[in-house]
Order: C-alpha cells, then sequence, then structure tokens
C-alpha cells in the first residue's frame, strides 16, 4: 500500500468530518434560537422529549449540540434531569442517520451532487442573506465529496485480496463472543482516539464492504463507537457542573446497558438485520461468482446503517420505561459537591468541555452573566448591611465577605471573557457576534460594580478603624435612601438580564439614574452647608460624601450595562 494511498484515505476522512462540522454549524446558525424553543417546548413528557431529542440532532446532525442545549436548560431549570435523560435518548436515535448518508455514499456514485452543492453553495455565500444555506450547502459538499473519495480509495486498496489483513482478520473467529468483545473495545478506543464516530463509521464500512472485515465484527466496532463518543463526553464533563455530569453518566449508561443485552443475542439479532437487507451472511467467495460476491459485499454499509438505527430504537423503547430509575441512579452515583456554593468561585453555566457548538455557548455565557448580576446585588446588599452592624466581630466577618465578593467579581469577569474569546474564534452569524461584544461590554460594567461596593465597603471601614465620630441621624437617613435607589436601579437590571429585552421599560433604568444623579447634586450642596454650619466635621463629612458618590458611580454602571444588553450604545 503506497504511501499516496494512505494520505487519500486520511484526506478523505478529514473531507468527511470537515464537511459534517460545517453542515452542524451552518445549520445551528440558520436554527439556534429556534432549536432552544423547541427543545424548551417539546418535552412535556419523556416520548416528546425523545422525539425532540430525534428530529433536533437529525436536523443539526451533532448530537453533541443536543446535549449542549438539553444541559444548559437543565441547569436553567427550563427541564428536569428526567426529561433531559428523555431528549439524550433521542439524540441518539438521531444521530443513525448519518450512518444512512454515509452508506448511501460508500454504494453509489454521489459526486454529481458534491459538484452542484459546491456550485450553488458559493454562489449563495456571496449572496449575503442566504450565505448560511451556502454554508450548509458547501459543508454537504464536502461530505459527499469526501464519502466519494473514501469510497474509491477503498477499491483502490483493494483489501479484500490483501493478504496481510485477511490474514489478521482471520485470526479471529467470528462466531467467538471473546472476538466480539476484542472488537467492540478496539472500537471505542478508536472513537475515543479520533473523536470522531463518523469517521470510525466510515472506516468500518470501507472494511466490511470491501469483504475484508466480516459483518459481525463490524457491527462490534459500531457498538464500541456507541461507547467511545460517550466517553469522550464524559470526561469532558468532570470539569462541569453536578447536572451537566448527571446526564453525561445517563448517555454512557444508555449506551452501555444497550451493548450488554445486545451482546446476548447478537448473531441472531444480526442475522435478523441481514435478513431485511437482503445480505447473505454465509456466502464465501469460493462458492460464488466475483460478481455475485461483490454484489453482496455492496450491501454491508446498509446492514451498519440499519443495525445502528434499529439497535437504538430498540434501546430507547426499552429504557424509555426506566426513566425514573435511570434518574435515581446517576444522582446516587454523582452527589453534589458539599460547597458552600455562594462563597465558593466557580462558573455554574460555563464547562470548557462543551465548547462545541459556538452558536449555542451564547446561551451558557448569557446564563453565566445573570448569575454575575445577582451575584453584585447580593454583594450590594452586605455594604448595606455593613453600614449598620455595630458589632466588631460581626462587622469584620462580613467585610471579609464582600472582600471575597470582589475577588469573585473579577475572576468572573475574566472567566467569562476568555470564554467568549473562545467562542468568537469559530465561524458565527452577525447576530451572535454582536450578543459577544455587547456580553463583554456587559461583564466590564458589572466588574465596576462590584470595585464600586468594594470601595464604599472600604470608606465604611476607614471610618470604624479610625474611630471617627458617628453619622448623624439625617446622614444615615440619606445614605439609605440613595442606597434605596441604587438597589432599585440593580433590580431593574436584574429584571432585563433574567427576561425578554422587548418586555423591559428602559426609560425606567433611566429615570432612577436621574433619581440618583439629583439626589447626589442635593446631598453635595447640603453636604457644604452642614460642614459650614459645624453640624459634622469635615472628616466625616468626606466619608460621607464618597459613599454617596460611590452608590451614584455604581447607578451610572447600571445604565451601562443597561444599555448593553438593549443594544444601545454608551452614551
Amino acid at each position: 500500500m503506497s504511501i499516496w494511498v494512505i494520505f487519500k484515505l486520511l484526506g478523505s476522512l478529514a473531507l468527511l468530518m470537515f464537511g459534517m462540522k460545517s453542515m452542524s454549524e451552518s445549520l445551528q446558525k440558520m436554527a439556534g434560537p429556534q432549536l432552544r424553543h423547541v427543545l424548551g417546548a417539546m418535552t412535556t413528557n419523556r416520548f416528546t422529549g425523545m422525539l425532540t431529542g430525534t428530529l433536533v440532532t437529525a436536523s443539526v446532525q451533532s448530537s453533541t449540540a443536543t446535549t449542549v442545549m438539553t444541559v444548559s436548560f437543565v441547569n436553567a431549570g427550563l427541564l428536569t434531569l428526567a426529561q433531559a435523560i428523555s431528549v439524550i435518548m433521542g439524540a441518539n436515535i438521531g444521530t443513525t442517520l448519518t450512518a444512512w448518508i454515509m452508506s448511501a455514499g460508500m454504494s453509489f456514485d454521489i459526486s454529481i451532487v458534491s459538484y452542484v452543492g459546491f456550485f450553488v453553495g458559493i454562489i449563495l455565500i456571496y449572496m449575503k442573506k442566504h450565505r448560511y444555506i451556502g454554508d450548509f450547502l458547501f459543508g454537504l459538499g464536502l461530505l459527499l465529496l469526501g464519502l466519494t473519495t473514501l469510497r474509491l480509495t477503498g477499491n483502490e486498496m483493494d483489501l479484500g485480496h490483501n493478504p496481510a489483513v485477511l490474514s489478521f482478520f482471520e485470526s479471529f473467529d467470528p462466531r467467538s463472543f471473546w472476538t466480539t468483545l476484542t472488537f467492540l473495545v478496539l472500537g471505542g478506543v478508536m472513537t475515543f482516539c479520533v473523536q470522531s464516530s463518523a469517521a470510525v463509521m466510515a472506516i468500518t464500512m470501507i472494511l466490511c464492504s470491501s469483504g475484508a472485515l466480516p459483518i459481525y465484527q463490524g457491527i462490534a466496532l459500531v457498538l464500541g463507537e456507541n461507547i467511545g463518543t460517550t466517553v469522550t463526553s464524559n470526561l469532558a464533563a468532570l470539569s462541569a457542573n453536578t447536572q451537566a455530569r448527571r446526564a453525561a453518566l445517563a448517555h454512557m449508561f444508555f449506551n452501555v446497558f444497550g451493548v450488554l443485552w445486545i451482546l446476548f443475542v447478537f448473531q441472531p439479532f444480526i442475522n435478523m438485520v441481514c435478513g431485511w437487507v437482503g445480505y447473505d451472511v454465509d456466502m464465501s467467495k469460493e462458492a460464488v461468482s466475483t460478481e455475485t460476491f461483490v454484489a453482496n459485499a455492496a450491501k454491508l454499509s446498509f446492514v451498519l446503517a440499519a443495525f445502528h438505527t434499529t439497535f437504538n430504537v430498540i434501546n430507547a423503547g426499552i429504557l424509555i420505561w426506566f426513566i425514573p430509575q435511570i434518574e435515581r441512579f446517576v444522582c446516587w452515583v454523582i452527589k453534589p459537591k458539599k460547597v458552600d456554593e455562594e462563597e465558593d468561585f466557580r462558573l455554574h453555566f460555563i464547562t470548557a468541555g462543551f465548547m462545541k457548538t459556538p452558536e449555542l455557548s451564547v446561551l451558557e455565557a448569557q446564563k453565566e452573566i445573570r448569575a454575575f448580576s445577582d451575584r453584585m446585588q447580593r454583594m450590594f446588599g452586605m455594604v448595606r448591611e455593613l453600614l449598620t452592624i455595630k458589632d466588631e466581630a460581626s462587622f469584620s466577618k462580613l467585610y471579609s465577605r464582600i472582600e471575597k465578593y470582589e475577588s469573585i467579581s473579577d475572576n468572573m469577569e475574566i472567566e467569562i471573557a476568555n470564554y467568549l474569546d473562545q467562542v468568537s474564534d469559530a465561524h458565527l452569524s452577525d447576530d451572535t457576534k454582536a450578543k459577544i461584544r455587547a456580553m463583554l461590554r456587559e461583564i466590564s460594567e458589572l466588574e465596576s460594580i462590584g470595585d464600586a461596593c468594594y470601595n464604599m465597603a472600604r470608606t465604611i471601614t476607614r471610618k470604624v478603624q479610625g474611630k471617627e465620630e458617628h453619622f448623624t441621624e439625617k446622614q444615615y437617613e440619606h445614605m439609605h435612601q440613595m442606597m434605596e435607589l441604587t438597589d432599585s436601579a440593580l433590580t431593574q437590571m436584574n429584571q432585563l438580564m433574567g427576561g425578554r429585552k422587548e418586555a423591559f421599560d428602559v426609560n425606567r433604568s433611566f429615570n432612577t439614574e436621574n433619581e440618583i444623579n439629583n439626589f447626589r447634586n442635593q446631598l453635595k450642596s447640603q453636604n457644604i452647608a452642614d460642614v459650614n454650619n459645624h453640624v459634622y466635621t469635615y472628616g466625616i463629612g468626606t466619608i460621607y460624601m464618597d459613599i454617596i458618590n460611590e452608590c451614584e458611580k455604581l447607578g451610572d454602571y447600571v445604565v451601562n450595562v443597561v444599555e448593553a444588553r438593549m443594544g444601545m450604545k454608551q452614551r
């Protein structure tokens, strides 16, 4: 086998994988928000959940995309873990469509379709309005061209007459349980290494169609591929939150359970599928003519696709009745971490392992920013409380918490910005690019809110440690009024962050900011008069106005967040 044939094989696999990636991403760009809406609306019970998972995965050609959406909805409380499990079961069925596309590519010359896809696709790409459809057609063309090249390369390699390959596979007893187990493990390892179940399926189809690999070992590779793809998602979920890890474990349990029961009926089940497709399992090269043997072997890619679909449909049909038990099992295996999540810095929704679908990753970042926003309002609440505490120990403890929150706000800004930077490296729609720019502005302003809260806490601490005289009753009253206005602005901001911007009245935020500015100006003039009239000292007046001014700055940062979310330019 020449080095050029090997490069053709690897290159055609690369075309296949890149074509699938392009198709998936372009479909997500076209229908990302709609897919999220469908996933949220159509999971009223386990059956509609499974159907939804099947349809969404078949549409975007990516079970990873479906898993990302599902886990994000679980995190947001829009789906229960049980509903998520049913969607993931459906995703396993939806992903079998890929095998049928590949089997068609292995059996027929579909290169003309790929060239049509390239021609129409490039025209639409240059027409800005329809460029995502063009991206999809270009991806489809690459996928079909990769399949065609793969089929031709397989014929050129002529593995069915290669003595080394034949002797390797003939060294395994096709009827042996240990042979099935060996190829099952091999399929899992290959999928884990290549990080693409589609590539392993393509290799399996080439080996089987050439007559080198018996169908029993080929199907064992397919079963291993089913498990290998779940190992990847479980490793990716190790750094994720509890619900994401439970969803990944449920996916693995689903596939491992399926492999276990199919092993008991392995050969009869395969013979049944072969009968449906019309493939003769017992046909040998010596007993029939070459043409007959080749025609029979050509059906093997359809046998693999039919087995893949039948296996996943039956497995889902069995396990859909036991979803509550699966949910209890994964909750028993993966228990929530016993930490004070309020005080422990970690991102709740963003997980490095699920960064495979950039368009949908924006949803994760939006939820994380909402959590960031909530945290900043809680931090401001602590500052308000700090102003009223008289006990030294309680004061010191609360100030330490505020310090920790300030550190958390810095870390959250950096982590979310790094994540958005990774997402922005991908090919994104214009709407998504605009959202990312707005989100980067939001997190910067939210971090500034944290700084303002910390500055107020430090000012209050400076007064306490400096043994300054107490604020007057009027000063306390004015500070509480200012903080009440500021908290109202933060509440309005969080309503916007958690809801739909179309339903938000932005004038309320602008009016609150004007109230804060006017009140600050009024207190500034009053403070100068009170100091001149010796109502209190210049020192306590300075501390008092520092707190008032920080509240006013915080109000400005809040309005900046609101403008960023509403898509308005900074004033």
